[in-house]
């Protein structure tokens, strides 16, 4: 567990970046490209993994949008480069709405085996998708993020249903959502379990993570929301019994990067030339909880009328803020969104030398914005080359990243302790009799 005096930046390479390819355009990492799919894959963690990053990240969905590519499922794509990698966490995304407690806990906890203890997951709600598992609609935006937090109480308790010493303890939930019974029939993995992360930032979001959260994956625009965003954070972790410096926030950072700013700015404005079409606009509209953009022209700006408040939104409330504030209270035209879109899927953008981008990431993390950050390089191939031969090694020569790993588990190079589901099972015991 870190210390203010002897913080280090935690890197995470998002493996399925948004702006890493150009509309059309097959890459190595679609399972369409005829080539070796996994091939690309390796090469991506062997990259990173050299440069000691901490983790890679696979972001998922479960609906029938093909719009980004067709991409691996993540636990099965994790599950093939645990063997060609040592040291790197591997951090598959999956849906608390539509997957069953046991069966995703026995998944994780056989994965971490297989990996020896370098296994996340990425506990995430859906806002869409309904229709690929049944007919019922979702619940709303409140009670999803109610049932993710008892999907993940089940499963921390099947993963602590043994102890250190190989005794078992019986599981038997019967809750609002889900009864379930244990124990897992598998031992604990070297790092104890698998490391929690979360992804979003709403209201709901943020009191979700501050139960059982172990690093946040959020999107943040300036210096000054994230930290705000940081500080949120930290507290509700406290006000929920944790401390709070055992909570990672981690936003997503896309990068440009050019041996010059002007090359870099060259770059980015080439690739939306080349990536604009009307799906970029489509895609826009959705993250704008689907309002109409078509009667605007790319140059104008959105009317703050058209948009509604974020509480009424039953979609990711979290994102559609990120872009309504920043169509209202920035200006931005519709040009100007739709480059966020494209590039970063509303994260923040880094866009310069590779100076320059190491300067951004130190001074949200030494301003206390970040503890780390998700890199997803946005300019096509040679993207995850340029930031770890460029810009990690001038991260590690002002001392804010290591030259080599600390642990051969994930826990370990992220500084974790190790942490029981009692403790939050307790938590959601005591809500439920203040309920």
């Amino acid at each position: 567990m870190s210390t203010g005096n002897d913080r280090r930046i935690r890197l995470g390479l998002l493996t399925n970046a948004p702006g890493n390819s150009l509309p059309g355009e097959l890459r190595p990492g679609d399972v369409r490209h005829p080539g070796r799919v996994l091939d690309h894959y390796i090469q991506l963690a062997r990259t990173v993994e050299k440069a000691r990053f901490d983790v890679l990240f696979a972001a998922d969905g479960v609906t029938s949008d093909t719009e980004l590519g067709a991409k691996p499922e993540p636990i099965t794509l994790f599950s093939a480069l645990a063997t060609v990698t040592e040291n790197i966490g591997l951090v598959p995304t999956v849906s608390t709405t539509f997957t069953a407690p046991f069966n995703l806990a026995r998944q994780l906890q056989s994965l971490d085996h297989l990996s020896g203890g370098r296994v996340g997951w990425n506990a995430v709600t859906s806002a869409a998708g309904e229709q690929n598992f049944s007919d019922a609609p979702l619940p709303a935006h409140e009670a999803r993020y109610r049932q993710g937090l008892e999907h993940v109480s089940v499963v921390t308790a099947l993963w602590d249903s043994w102890a250190e010493d190989g005794t078992t303890s019986p599981i038997d939930h019967r809750g609002e959502f889900y009864s379930v019974q244990g124990p897992l029939p598998l031992a604990r993995s070297r790092q104890g379990r698998p490391v929690l992360f979360q992804a979003g930032s709403s209201s709901d979001g943020t009191s979700f993570a501050a139960q059982f959260a172990e690093g946040v994956y959020t999107a943040q625009q300036t210096l000054a929301g994230a930290q705000s965003f940081y500080r949120e954070l930290k507290a509700k972790t406290a006000a929920a019994g944790r401390d709070p410096r055992n909570i990672l926030v981690l936003p997503g950072v896309s990068t440009t990067i050019g041996g010059t700013e002007a090359e870099a700015l060259r770059i980015d404005d080439e690739l939306f030339d080349a990536g604009y079409t009307a799906a970029s606009l489509t895609a826009l509209e959705n993250q704008l909880a689907g309002v109409d953009l078509s009667g605007l022209g790319l140059d104008e700006r959105i009317p703050a009328t058209l948009l509604p408040p974020t509480n009424s939104v039953q979609g990711r409330q979290s994102r559609y803020e990120v872009f309504r504030e920043l169509a209202v209270d920035e200006g931005l035209t519709v040009r100007e969104l739709v480059k966020v879109q494209q590039r970063s899927a509303g994260h923040g953008r880094a866009v310069g030398s590779p100076e320059q981008i190491a300067d951004r990431l130190t001074e949200w993390f030494r301003g206390y914005g970040a503890d780390g950050f998700i890199v997803m390089p946005g300019q096509g191939a040679g993207g995850v080359e340029a930031f770890t031969e460029h810009v990690v090694p001038i991260l590690q020569k002002r001392g804010l990243f290591r030259t080599d790993y600390e642990s051969d588990t994930l826990r370990g190079n992220l500084g974790l302790p190790p942490t029981r589901a009692s403790e939050l099972l307790d938590t959601l015991e005591s809500h439920s009799r203040s309920a």
